[in-house]
Parts: structure tokens; C-alpha cells; sequence
């Protein structure tokens, strides 16, 4: 973590970003195109000194993210919430693209920040590749549910054989890019992928998402910042005598891990040791059957964690 002094607020949209540069107490403000020419133009524009801080934007920020660290910028790309939180604090009404990246700015010049670095290729193919897969399960929920309804109301035959052909295209697909995921993380990480999918109720799809958010598990030290990244940590609600809430997850991290997770918890409260026993044991302290699960998901990436750290496979007895 390093404090500065020379920061560039970076704000970004699909078409544009705007950049506020503080130095020695000095504002500037620009607005760029986001292409290659409006990236060429920012990298001629800013010091070399400045530390570039952006928020991430879906798929946006990573072309400027990785154009500014190729030229030997420093950059750090920071959770959105997080700079929400940090805009709240300074009560700012004003919303606006000059506005959010002056207020990303002063986050960089007030917050000690960490250096970022560009994924390997091969985690942002698979990225894509599963935000692709993504998409396709809910087109073929969508249809699927459109199926089961005009069946219900009526359907004439020709409409039906359409519906089943689309259905059975998307599911295709699905598979497919499904099998491309597993050959890719299997080119770089096979060893890893096997050790991992030793653990009881760890299916491949739930450790390839693990290998893929923690780069192999190197960009994590321990798994209690795993939990915390993908919103599996619990939050406590306590202050003073009047107020003690119940605990919750924080649901900050990632979604669709959380949710893969959450489903393997289901398998691993039955044919993995630890988490049968860690099940049994909340439920019989009165713990909700939904708290045992999220407690055995959370020692599922403990394990996954020692598993990969130690480089031994999954021992029931250890």
C-alpha cells in the first residue's frame, strides 16, 4: 500500500473518461475519448509521477487500465463501492463524470492505495468466456419459461418445434464454450484443477471460478481475504446495549461464486467430513439450516485454500 501524492482521478463510461490530475495541490481536468486515440492523448497529457486510480466499470476500464500500466504508469483500480462509501462521507450532492472522478481523485490523495497489474491472458479469456456462458443461461431460462407457459395457455405445433430447436441451440452453446473454459484453465493450471477438484463437494465449474478470481491463488494471503472477496465473511450489527442485529453475509464480493459456493455447500454437508461435521454441529446449537451452509461454503474455501497453498490433495482425516 503506498500514499501519494500526485494522483489521477480516472472516471469512466463506454464512449468517454474524465481524468482530474491533483498535483502539489494543483487541479486539472480533461476529457478523453475512450479509443486508442483518446488513450494515446491521456497517456501524452499525464506525468509520469501520477498514480492513475479508476473504479471498475465492467469491461471498460481494462483497455486504459492496461494501456497506462504498458507505458509505466502505476494504477490501481478500486471497488465502485468503495469510492460510493468514500463520497457519502464528504456528503457530495453533485453527480457527475467531472465530479465522480474529482471525488476518485481525492480518494487516491487521502486512501493508501495498491498497485495494480494486468490479468494473465488466459484468466481474461476465461472471464469472457463464462460471462458469455452466463448470459446464455438466462436467455435459456427465459425461453424455457416462455415454453412452459404458452404450453400451459395453448401452443400450436410449429411454435413449439421452434421454442425446443432454440432451446436445444442455446444449450449447445452452452456446452460448448463450457468444454472450451475446461481446456483452457486446464492448459495452465491441470496439477492445481486436480488437487482442488479432490475436495467433496467441489465441482469443476466452482474451482475453475476459484482459480480464475484468485490467479491461481496467488493474489490472495490468506482465505479469510477470499471469504471477504467473495462476500461469504460475516458482518456484525452490534453497538452499545440497545442495538445487536443479526449477523449476515456482506454480499459485497462476487455474485455468481457466491452462488456456486452455495450450491456446492448442499454436496459437501453430506460427503465431506469437516463440513458435515461443522453442518451438524451449528444446527444442533439452534443455527439456521441457511447459516450452517454459508459457514460450510466458507470451509469449503478454507480448504480450497490450504489445498493449494500446501500442494497435497484432500484428507478427510487431516
Amino acid at each position: 500500500m503506498t500514499k501519494l501524492n500526485n494522483v489521477a482521478g480516472i472516471d469512466i463510461s463506454k464512449e468517454f473518461f474524465d481524468v482530474c490530475r491533483i498535483s502539489k495541490g494543483v487541479r486539472e481536468e480533461k476529457i478523453f475519448s475512450n479509443d486508442a486515440p483518446g488513450i494515446n492523448q491521456a497517456l501524452a497529457w499525464l506525468n509520469k509521477e501520477d498514480y492513475c486510480v479508476m473504479e471498475v466499470t465492467g469491461a471498460y476500464y481494462m483497455r486504459l487500465a492496461t494501456s497506462l500500466y504498458q507505458a509505466g504508469f502505476k494504477v490501481s483500480v478500486v471497488n465502485p463501492l468503495i469510492i460510493k462509501r468514500f463520497s457519502q462521507m464528504r456528503l457530495m450532492r453533485t453527480k457527475t463524470d467531472k465530479a465522480d472522478a474529482r471525488m476518485i481523485a481525492e480518494y487516491g490523495l487521502s486512501e493508501p492505495q495498491q498497485q495494480w497489474a494486468p490479468p494473465p491472458s488466459f484468466i481474461r479469456q476465461i472471464n469472457q468466456l463464462d460471462g458469455i456462458a452466463e448470459q446464455l443461461q438466462k436467455h435459456y431460462t427465459a425461453l424455457a419459461n416462455q415454453l412452459e407457459a404458452y404450453t400451459i395457455s395453448g401452443i400450436d405445433k410449429e411454435t413449439k418445434q421452434l421454442l425446443v430447436t432454440l432451446i436445444k441451440s442455446v444449450r449447445r452453446k452452452q456446452q460448448e464454450i463450457e468444454k472450451r473454459i475446461q481446456e483452457v484453465i486446464t492448459c495452465y493450471h491441470a496439477e492445481l484443477m486436480q488437487r482442488l477438484c479432490t475436495i467433496p463437494g467441489l465441482g469443476k465449474k466452482t474451482v475453475t471460478m476459484l482459480i480464475v478470481i484468485t490467479e491461481g491463488f496467488k493474489k490472495f494471503a490468506s482465505y479469510k481475504q477470499l471469504s471477504s472477496y467473495t462476500g461469504l465473511c460475516p458482518r456484525i450489527f452490534k453497538s452499545g446495549s440497545s442495538i445487536k442485529g443479526r449477523g449476515r453475509i456482506c454480499k459485497m464480493g462476487m455474485g455468481r461464486v457466491r452462488m456456486l459456493l452455495y450450491l456446492c455447500a448442499w454436496s459437501a454437508k453430506k460427503y465431506n467430513k469437516a463440513c458435515k461435521d461443522l453442518y451438524e454441529r451449528l444446527v444442533e446449537q439452534g443455527k439456521s439450516k441457511r447459516l450452517a451452509l454459508i459457514a460450510v461454503a466458507n470451509k469449503l474455501i478454507k480448504q480450497a485454500f490450504a489445498i493449494a497453498q500446501s500442494g497435497l490433495t484432500y484428507n478427510p482425516n487431516y
